[in-house]
Formats: structure tokens, sequence, C-alpha cells
């Protein structure tokens, strides 16, 4: 693959972004004429509004600038892509980047869409139940065969995130699932499942239901979400995507990739992501979203708060905003660090960290965001019982969260 069109989809009709090449190891980008006209600046970092040919300056996404490689897969969406283009005989050092956003095409997050597309030929199988899907994830995981790849690839063929995860269709008028990659009927809407990874705890899902419950009280703006039941006592988290709305899409842009930052290896600081919400939302309210969510993740002890776990979101006018929150969990991470610091301080942020980065930003509400979200996690019991969280796990994260 050494060229591909980009164009930007936001469900009517498309626009022609620009485009792709590879030559010589390296991969060009360069905008379309036309498509500068509009002002829309699909990278306002560190892709440049200019019609010369652009290179990226980081060795951070294999040769591609972030904005594009936000289209891929990692974690389980990259295991099923890799996979499948084994099976159709590309051997592994043939798979480079713009081969997999060729496979990728019109299927990824957010409006941006590649072409020629690589498209599926294979006949859409639609699964019964959440079960059954999950028992053909675990066969991938343990790297087994399954007659399934093909479909679990269509499904989350382009999902971000460690664990893996289905699109699928809801209908939340009379509860069913659509749980196939042919079109949605009427009535479902776009919404993503979570299966269990091979080190979750059992209730992983009643876990983060249980914070989603728990971050919309504290005042944070999130998708709708809820638990599907499967065959016995097991459980799935879902939420809806905030990437569509029907036929439409909006242009999502990660955190980490809009900075350029390694979100394994952060860099970042909380107040790196408020000066970035604030300079494009231009307006100080995307500051204080930006002080509540910090003060629900270092309070709610979700220490996987990195750089990828953020995104901002463009519409058909070029408007930028910050996304839904998403990913919020009882969590640890490497180090025992947080991913982000906080003023600074990484270890153990606390809210004198949350109340000096509110300073920097001259938040003068910080004190009232802060305590809203303390008294909402004050509530975790309620919240855990409510979602069904097991015994075990709620005396685990209660003796962190409450100190008791």
């Amino acid at each position: 693959m050494k060229k591909l069109k980009v164009s930007l989809d936001f469900g009517s009709k498309p626009f022609e972004v620009g485009e792709l090449v590879g030559l010589d190891k390296k991969i060009y980008f360069k905008y379309f004429d036309d498509f500068l006209d509009l002002k829309w600046e699909i990278s306002p970092y560190h892709l440049k509004h200019t019609s010369g040919i652009q290179e990226v300056n980081t060795a951070l996404f294999d040769g591609l600038f972030g904005v594009f490689d936000d289209s891929l897969p990692d974690g389980w969406g990259k295991l099923l892509v890799d996979r499948k283009m084994l099976a159709s005989g590309i051997p592994l050092n043939d798979i480079n980047p713009m081969l997999r956003l060729a496979m990728v095409g019109s299927t990824g997050p957010g409006a941006l869409v590649y072409q020629p597309e690589i498209e599926n030929d294979a006949s859409p199988t639609s699964f019964l139940a959440l079960n059954d899907m999950e028992g053909e994830v675990r066969k991938v995981l343990a790297d087994e065969p399954t007659a399934y790849l093909e479909d679990l690839y269509q499904l989350a063929g382009s999902s971000g995130g460690a664990r893996p995860k289905v699109n699928v269709g809801f209908n939340p008028s009379t509860e069913e699932l659509w749980l196939s990659h042919r079109p949605f009927p009427e009535q479902f809407e776009h919404w993503m499942i979570k299966f269990r990874s091979s080190h979750d705890v059992s209730d992983i899902a009643q876990i983060e239901y249980a914070y989603y419950l728990m971050a919309k009280e504290a005042g944070l703006e999130m998708s709708v979400s809820q638990l599907f039941k499967g065959k016995g006592d097991t459980y799935y988290f879902g939420t809806k995507r905030f990437d569509r709305t029907g036929n439409s899409r909006l242009h999502v842009h990660s955190t980490a990739a809009m900075l350029q930052d390694n979100y394994r290896l952060s860099n970042l600081d909380y107040g790196h992501l408020m000066d970035c919400a604030f300079r494009l939302e231009k307006d100080i309210l995307a500051a204080e979203k930006i002080l509540r969510l910090a003060a629900f993740n270092v309070l709610s002890h979700n220490r996987d708060d990195h750089s990828k776990n953020t995104s901002f979101l463009m519409d058909d006018s070029g408007h930028w905003t910050f996304a839904p929150a998403y990913d919020l969990t009882f969590s640890q991470s490497a180090h025992g660090h947080h991913s982000m610091s906080v003023a600074g301080e990484s270890k153990n942020p606390g809210k004198n960290h949350l109340f000096q980065l509110a300073k920097t930003f001259a938040i003068k509400n910080a004190s009232e965001i802060i305590d809203q979200v303390e008294t909402a996690i004050a509530f975790w019991p309620t919240f855990a019982k409510q979602a069904g969280v097991s015994k075990t796990s709620q005396g685990r994260v209660t003796k962190i969260l409450l100190r008791i």
C-alpha cells in the first residue's frame, strides 16, 4: 500500500482531506487545496495547515502523524487485524501502518476514512448471545483457532484499548442487541461492549459500572452506559459511542496523539491537558472539566489515567470540544504512579495538588468542584451495591477510597 486518500465523513458527504504516500520507508502527507479552504484543522498542534508536503517529526507513531495513528487499533483490535492479515497470507514483515489504515478503511473510530479500502467479502454472522461471542474472544486470546475471526475483526478490528471489545447495535426501547456487523435496523444505536481480559477480576464490569454511576454523581460528562447480563452471573459493561449518532460521525483525536505524548511513558500533566482544552474550546468551562476529571481520578484511585484515555471531538463546523470521560475504573499503574501528574506530582497527588492546579488556571469554583467529587466518592458503597460488585471487590476498593 503506497498511497491512501484521507477523507472526513461526518455522515452526509465525505470531505476529501489529503493524501498519505509511503516512499522509501517514510510516510508523507499533503492536504488537498480545496480542504484547506474550509479552515478546519484536524490536528491543531502538530499537523500544519499548509499545502506543503509534511513528514512527522516523532518516532512515536511508526511514521504517521498522530491524528492518523488514532484511526489504528491497539491492544485487542491490533491483535485481530494482524491475525486477519496473517490468515490472508500477508507475511508479518509486510504489515505496516499504511496497510493497517487500508484495512480500517471506513470502519475506524471518529470520522476519518481511508481509500482504497481493503474490503471484507465474508458473509456476516449474527451471534446469538454475548456469552457466545465471549467464548470466541477467549479462543483468540489463547491463540486457539476460531471460525469467527472475520466476524470479531469486523466487530472490533479498529477498536482501541487493551480489553477485548465489540461495536454492536442496541435498541434502548426494547433492550435488544444487534450482535452482527450487518447494517443496524432503525432505532438501534451504536454501542461498545467490553469483555474481561485475562488479568481482570471477575466483576470488572460491575466495578466499571459503579464508577460510571459515581462519576455521573460527581458531575462528569459521560456517555450513557449500562450493564448487559449474560448467562448465569456474567455481566458486561457497555457504553454508547460518543463518536456516532445515527449515521452521523464526529472526528476524534486522542490527547496522546494530539500532543505527541508516549502514553506508556507519559510526560504530561493535567495542566497540559487543561491548557489544551482551554485553547480548543476557548472557554474557562473547559478547564473546569479537566479539574473535575483530575479530581475524580485522584480521589477514586484511577491511576490508569494516561493520555490516550482522554480525547477531543470536532464536529462538521470545525468546532472542538473535550470528549465525554471514558475508561474510568479502579486501577493501578506501573510503579503505582498516576499516568498523568497533577501539578507536577504523580506518585501521591492529593487535594493540595488539585488546588494548586486550579490556582494556576484561575479556576474560581475549585472548592465546589472538588467537594462535589469527594462527596460522590464517599457513596462508593452505595454505587457498588447498586452495580452488583462482589463483597470482596467492595471491601478492597472501600479500604483505599474511604481509608476504612
